[in-house]
């Protein structure tokens, strides 16, 4: 009897120069960037900018930048740190049950124009956020929200990818026997929601929550026109706002503030390295479910 072929990557099977060149420029694009920042978030404002900037100087001042952070400006980006999590908690984490209710309901439940949905969340998918940003400005401007939470957490809540996931992984994943079993004992609908479908779909929003979430915590543009306030700003403006400072600084002779922006940018992409390290089992299980007809 023939043995099948081992796969690339696999015991036994070939490896392949070019995917291995190319997983390697990969590695060094997603890594240097994070390499720097590590680095360069040790060193003074002076060494940063006169030592090469992949290697570390003789000064170790990582704490005193740490510290420098979260002083400066009357510790803004502590504010703007507490504003981020707002806006991921309540807008990634609301956005994640929506999508988890409304998949399970377009799934398991039939209703008039039920079809029409599916062109409609394929469209919401392609659209890019940025082009919708102009008109959700004008939107929440009629409603005098603009330069509140609210015009940042309320966008947040709509997570059509979220949904399109949840709807198709429990079509496979939750039983209409199972659910028509429950119904017959005289469980009602949110008791089997809650009971025996949510638990057959945790594989599923595990990575719902942390797309979600990584979402989120990156929203730049967004907040960047709906907030004025410089209390309400996520990091992401925060930090882009103090960047702008320091160049007007050096242009005018003033105060350099480099190795805080760094070490502020740095403080700002731990979360989100924490969390997926955190949940990688659980996120690598949810992606692949569902993927191999049985």
């Amino acid at each position: 009897m023939r043995r099948p072929h081992a796969l690339p990557g696999q015991p036994g099977g070939r490896k392949s120069i070019l995917l291995t060149l190319m997983m390697g420029l990969l590695l060094l694009y997603t890594v240097v960037p994070i390499l720097w920042l590590v680095i360069n978030a040790t060193k003074t404002q002076d060494s940063l900018l006169s030592s090469f900037g992949l290697w570390f100087s003789g000064d170790f001042a990582l704490w005193d930048n740490i510290v420098d952070t979260f002083t400066y400006a009357d510790g803004q980006f502590g504010r703007w740190l507490l504003n981020t999590l707002l806006y991921v908690v309540v807008g990634a984490g609301g956005g994640t049950v929506l999508a988890t209710l409304a998949g399970y309901g377009l799934a398991r439940f039939d209703f008039p124009g039920k079809r029409a949905f599916l062109p409609v969340l394929l469209g919401a998918i392609a659209i890019p956020a940025t082009a919708l940003a102009v008109p959700t400005f004008l939107l929440f401007s009629n409603m005098a929200l603009t330069n509140t939470p609210w015009a940042v957490i309320i966008p947040s809540l709509i997570n059509p990818l979220g949904l399109y996931l949840v709807w198709f992984f429990t079509e496979d994943a939750v039983p209409e026997q199972l659910l028509e079993a429950a119904r017959i004992d005289g469980a009602g609908e949110f008791r089997i929601f809650r009971t025996i479908a949510l638990r057959l779909l945790m594989p599923a929003l595990v990575p719902v929550l942390l797309f979600s979430f990584v979402t989120a915590w990156n929203n730049y543009f967004l907040p960047l026109i709906m907030l004025n306030d410089a209390d309400w700003l996520p990091l992401t403006v925060g930090l882009n706002n103090w960047s702008m400072q320091n160049q007007q600084a050096v242009t005018a002779t003033g105060h350099a503030i480099d190795s805080i922006i760094v070490t502020g940018s740095l403080l700002s992409v731990v979360p989100t390295i924490v969390l997926f390290l955190g949940l990688q089992r659980y996120w690598e299980s949810g992606l692949v479910a569902g993927s191999v007809k049985e």
